[in-house]
């Protein structure tokens, strides 16, 4: 390779780490990155590839070396396994690369790890896929749907039951298809320091592509460009990286100047600002997160956006705070969830899901639900929201806190786009579902304290 780094070992590296160490992708794939910020856009958009298509469509994947291999892919050493996985991502997936050369760069991987016996091993395996995969079918439909959906679209089978349960199977198939397409990054312009024009004029003139995104006027999708920090917009904090769901937490929380807003789990930084910026400098919003770090990527983006309403602090969001007692005129809880509605983005998340951790996180979401009710003023809003698409944690909670706590639902039809309305936004709540809606899966709900 040319820049002296191989970045096919890079990518074992890569993906090891998110494999056998629980490493998040995005953050194996980015730490990589700016250790090696001298590659090459085409070597660095390689990479990224290589290692999100592997883990994207990694139960395809096992399928297809499980048809052609005598040891199944649950058996083998994790280095092979992983060489054999990206290896066959593309012979399947990228046309850009020869099918040889993908043989032999897998062979002297190997070799390279010291697996010097097992390169006729990985030699033949992929040579026969490379011949025959044209020619594999999928698991019959007719016979088991939930296995051909699973396989067909590299989804557990765990989640496809339970989607299939809770929306039918043909929402259930749009939305595994939509994980699987390609996703720009969506940008928030913050179109009080300039106007969308001005932004937009900026990012082009860097040779950025620009797309209007869905639903809201100041979103917009920007794509081919090598890394967010030489975006002058960006470091001039006129954007901000965001998706349009998560725009929509301030525009369902609707701020008036000079309100007070508590936002529980607020890392990094985007609802707090776009809250603020909501209110002008007026008001203010304390933004607060469980760890050190997290409190310091929202003062990062607080700091880069120069806006001056919004605190960070490290405050644990399950533990009360005597203080914050009926002192909010809004309260954000976006509390964590199970991620399905990011696994676009963040594929790893769909190997990692078991029912048992379903029920941990519902139990988490209600004890931040419960310090939640008690910030909020006599009158005052909270606003609550996951990027998750499971009905345990979305709707099944919002019953579960009405019954509980002096609060009632909220309309949303008065503060989110017309083409978003629906039974549910007359009534207070919204689920957003990839492949169904033009972002990711999200759900908002907002509530009244009587």
């Amino acid at each position: 390779m040319s820049s002296g780094v191989n970045t096919r070992e890079l990518i074992l590296e890569i993906l090891l780490q998110i494999e056998e160490e629980g490493e998040h992708s995005h953050i194996a794939i980015r730490n990589a990155l700016s250790k090696y910020q001298f590659l090459p856009k085409q070597e660095r958009s390689f990479i990224t590839r290589v290692c999100e298509g592997t883990l994207e469509y990694r139960i395809y994947i096992d399928y297809v070396i499980d048809s052609f291999s005598k040891v199944s892919v649950n058996k083998m050493k994790p280095q092979i396994r992983e060489i054999l996985r990206s290896a066959v991502y593309q012979l399947k997936f990228m046309d850009s690369v020869p099918d040889s050369a993908v043989c032999n760069e897998a062979v002297k991987l190997a070799q390279r790890r010291g697996f010097y016996n097992l390169k006729p091993f990985v030699n033949g395996v992929l040579r026969t896929i490379a011949r025959e995969i044209g020619d594999l079918e999928l698991p019959s439909r007719e016979e088991n749907e939930v296995r051909y959906l699973s396989v067909k679209y590299s989804m557990p089978e765990y989640l496809v039951e339970k989607w299939k349960a809770a929306y039918g199977v043909k929402t259930t198939e749009k939305i595994l298809e939509d994980f699987l397409t390609e996703r720009p990054i969506t940008v928030r312009c913050r179109t009080h320091k300039a106007s969308l024009r001005e932004i937009v004029t900026s990012l082009k003139s860097q040779g950025v592509t620009v797309e209007q995104a869905p639903y809201l006027p100041y979103a917009l999708k920007i794509s081919d460009y090598n890394h967010i920090l030489t975006l002058e917009t960006f470091l001039q904090g006129k954007i901000l990286v965001q998706d349009v769901s998560s725009m929509l937490v301030a525009e369902a929380a609707s701020p008036k100047k000079g309100d007070h807003i508590i936002d529980m789990c607020a890392a990094p930084g985007g609802k707090s600002i776009h809250a603020a910026d909501k209110m002008g400098d007026y008001g203010n919003v304390d933004a607060r997160d469980v760890s050190q770090y997290k409190a310091d990527l929202i003062k990062e983006n607080i700091h880069r956006t120069g806006v001056i309403n919004v605190e960070a602090r490290v405050q644990d969001a399950t533990v009360y705070d005597p203080d914050s007692e009926q002192a909010a005129d809004i309260v954000i809880a976006d509390v964590p969830c199970s991620g399905y509605g990011v696994i676009g983005k963040k594929p790893e998340i769909k190997y990692r899901a078991t029912p048992q951790k379903q029920e941990e996180i519902v139990m988490l979401q209600r004890m931040i639900l419960d310090k939640a009710a008690k910030y909020v003023k006599p009158d005052g809003t909270l606003i609550f929201s996951t990027c998750t698409i499971a009905r345990e944690e979305n709707e099944e909670n919002v019953l579960w806190f009405l019954k509980n706590y002096p609060y009632r639902l909220e309309s949303l039809d008065p503060y989110i786009p017309e083409e978003l309305h629906c039974k549910s936004t007359k009534l207070g709540y919204l689920q957003l579902l990839p492949g169904i809606h033009k972002t990711d899966g999200f759900f908002i709900a907002r509530f009244r304290r009587k």
